[in-house]
């Protein structure tokens, strides 16, 4: 549900639904449970509610900051990791000039069909939540083929075989961090911490009485949609290759690869 819910609708009109629907539902239900109990207006445990959500509100947060940290700290690992892939195809595309052309042909022709599979196939899987070796597995197995089957003529051929064989190494390496990232998700007790305590954060500000509607209309208001936009990043940032925030594949279409994407 949520990979479909990143990949069908904008960042902005999740948050418009989740911040505003999370504000709404708070405000709606104060306005109600004042109503009902008209005497919590005068706030006669204001001191007990207080230190109650003053207490639970500094241990949420510390429970969201962690949470939205890490996320954000994956999803920049993740672009460090395709950039580096990126980096390594291009520098075997570079490689590959040194080496007479029909080796240089065939490693141009597996590198871009590599390029071409991770950014047409491997990629959509990725988004759908469902990542595949198999997708560039053909591909990456031709690159080595050529390179185990070549004997390279020279120091200066010698040199850039042992950088292209490296690469590759690389590729391969990346490849298969790029889709652990891919498969990774928020582990299920901390979908509970983050997601359950707003359940209990947010109800706690109806018991805080306030005499004035509007004002306490506000604080609970402002309460909800801070923590609502909260799980907002935090439903955004779990998915690094779904959504408008993804991982954007661009890295494999730049440089010395650009040429396999030249009609």
């Amino acid at each position: 549900m949520s990979l479909w819910l990143l990949n069908h609708f904008s960042t902005f009109t999740l948050a418009v639904v989740a911040v505003g629907g999370t504000v709404l539902l708070a405000v709606a239900g104060s306005v109600l449970l004042r109503r009902r109990h008209p005497t919590l207006a005068g706030g006669e445990h204001n001191d007990m509610v207080g230190v109650t959500l003053g207490m639970f509100g500094a241990i949420y947060g510390i429970i969201l900051a962690f949470v939205i940290v890490t996320l954000w700290t994956q999803l920049e690992d993740t672009q460090n990791i395709v950039a580096s892939e990126a980096t390594s195809a291009a520098l075997i595309s570079r490689d590959a000039a040194a080496f007479p052309e029909p080796v240089r042909a065939r490693l141009d022709t597996a590198m871009s069909g590599y390029v071409h599979a991770v950014v047409e196939d491997q990629w959509p899987r990725m988004r759908a939540g469902s990542p595949s070796y198999g997708a560039t597995e053909t591909h990456l197995q031709d690159a080595f083929r050529v390179l185990q089957t070549y004997d390279p003529k020279g120091q200066g051929e010698q040199v850039f075989y042992e950088q292209a064989v490296g690469h590759l190494n690389d590729v391969a390496a990346q490849r298969r961090a790029r889709i652990t990232m891919a498969r990774r998700e928020l582990p299920p007790l901390l979908q509970a911490l983050a997601f359950g305590g707003a359940v209990v954060l947010i109800p706690l500000t109806f018991l805080y009485g306030l005499r004035k509607l509007r004002v306490q209309i506000l604080f609970v208001a402002s309460v909800a949609g801070l923590v609502g936009f909260s799980l907002l990043l935090v439903f955004v940032l779990d998915r690094p290759f779904s959504g408008d925030l993804s991982v954007s594949p661009a890295p494999y279409r730049e440089g010395a690869l650009a040429k396999y994407w030249t009609p």
